[in-house]
């Protein structure tokens, strides 16, 4: 390279590398003068202390109740109105009536509105799937998973599924026939890594718990179900509960103890959760590992279970996730991990890990800025992100056609910005 175009190239390396270190510090220093509550307590502040304009939040809650879902408050219900209808439908996991429309509304880390009953434990549906991305980017964290570019099926042994009502001795029938499940073991899956799952673009196949894949949100064409080709995973984005609970498995493979243990230890307490919230998998989900009956739980209540939880610890992750991962000076996630969560999926622009929906080209959120982003579940049940605006609201409960709405009156709660 030439001294003429080498000089400009070095001012804008370094011009670059001076943009990166005044916004590493500009995130350091919202952090130290952030609110982050501490456990069993929350501070409020009335809308108009903060500038914000309290009419127009009273205006946003009267929406967000005014658009309950229409869905029934029988969950298990609903179920069966629902996903029930699917083949193999049928629930094996806990399912619990829901409560009225819930929220809160969290400015600077204060909590500046609230409605509905915020303590109540409901069903989060797939928010749950952001837990358990979060545990899986723990176990990158401290290295018990090199990288998400890596196959899977290394990192997973042959499994012993735990059913204490099977006799000691194997009937004669089965002579034979495999004792433990290898979710990892056809040539397909073979080629899995841990980014497809996590983007939902593996294109797993198999049958878990009971639930084979193609039975989730099945093809309009039956005949195609079983026999359709495979498609090159990373390459197609395709919501599925069966392949969200392979990679759970895979985690409870990576962590050899309960998910529902590592998310308390590093995240839940350290954020001052309560201690109501309950991770829940399926009755029929329970393996052997290390001698002991574990249940690997689900990633969401298709067919019940998940994560049973109250709006301010909803809140309390979404105020984490806010901070990139981080809680009062301590890096509870990596910022890599983070950013990575944040990152399009290719097929998919509007999803990153599950479940961080993004706003990419304002598709799914048009009120909201491009830098928003969403932890969803079925219900409504909704995490919204908001950094421009230091902001986090949990809805719980809403429709989802609504949710647009609801974001668009909270911001204009805000001054307007020349």
């Amino acid at each position: 390279m030439s001294y003429k175009l080498f000089v400009p190239f070095l001012y804008t390396l370094i011009g670059i590398a001076t943009l990166s270190a005044l916004a590493a510090q500009n995130q350091k220093a919202k952090i130290k003068t952030a609110y982050f509550p501490p456990a069993q307590s929350w501070q409020h502040q009335t809308p108009q202390s903060v500038g914000l304009n309290g009419t127009k939040l009273s205006e946003a809650i009267s929406f967000a109740i005014a658009n309950e879902t229409q869905a029934p408050r029988s969950m298990e219900a609903n179920h069966y109105r629902t996903f029930g209808k699917e083949p193999f439908g049928d629930g094996i996991g806990p399912f619990a009536d829901r409560g009225a429309p819930t929220g809160i509304i969290v400015y600077k880390g204060y909590i500046v509105a609230e409605w509905g009953e915020p303590l109540r434990v409901d069903m989060t549906h797939s928010v749950t799937k952001s837990f358990l991305s979060t545990v899986v980017g723990l176990a990158v964290d401290q290295g018990l998973i090199r990288s998400v570019q890596d196959t899977v099926a290394p990192y997973v042994p042959p499994i012993e599924v735990y059913n204490p009502q099977q006799s000691i001795s194997r009937p004669a029938e089965d002579i034979g026939q495999p004792e433990l499940i290898r979710p990892f073991a056809t040539p397909h899956n073979q080629t899995i890594t841990w980014d497809n799952l996590l983007r939902q673009t593996s294109d797993w196949e198999g049958t878990l718990w009971g639930k084979p894949e193609w039975a989730d949100r099945p093809s309009t064409n039956a005949s195609e179900w079983q026999t359709r080709p495979r498609n090159k995973p990373g390459t197609v984005y395709e919501y599925n509960d069966v392949r969200v609970n392979a990679l759970s498995l895979a985690a409870l493979s990576v962590w050899r103890k309960p998910l529902p243990q590592v998310l308390k230890t590093y995240i839940m307490d350290p954020i001052g959760a309560s201690n109501t919230w309950r991770w829940n998998g399926y009755r029929n989900a329970w393996i052997v590992l290390d001698g002991q009956a574990v249940q690997s739980v689900s990633g969401g209540g298709h067919w019940g279970g998940g994560m049973f939880i109250n709006a301010y610890d909803m809140a309390r992750f979404g105020l984490l996730t806010l901070h990139k991962g981080n809680w009062n000076g301590k890096q509870l996630i990596s910022t890599q991990w983070v950013s990575q969560a944040l990152t399009p999926t290719t097929p998919e622009p509007t999803y990153g890990y599950m479940n961080w929906f993004l706003n990419t080209d304002k598709k799914y959120l048009p009120s909201a800025p491009v830098s928003a982003f969403a932890h969803i579940g079925n219900g409504t049940n909704m995490i919204y992100v908001d950094p421009e605006h230091e902001l986090v609201v949990v809805a719980r409960w809403i429709d989802n056609k609504a949710l647009d709405g609801l974001v668009k009156r909270v911001l204009e709660a805000f001054p307007e910005t020349k």
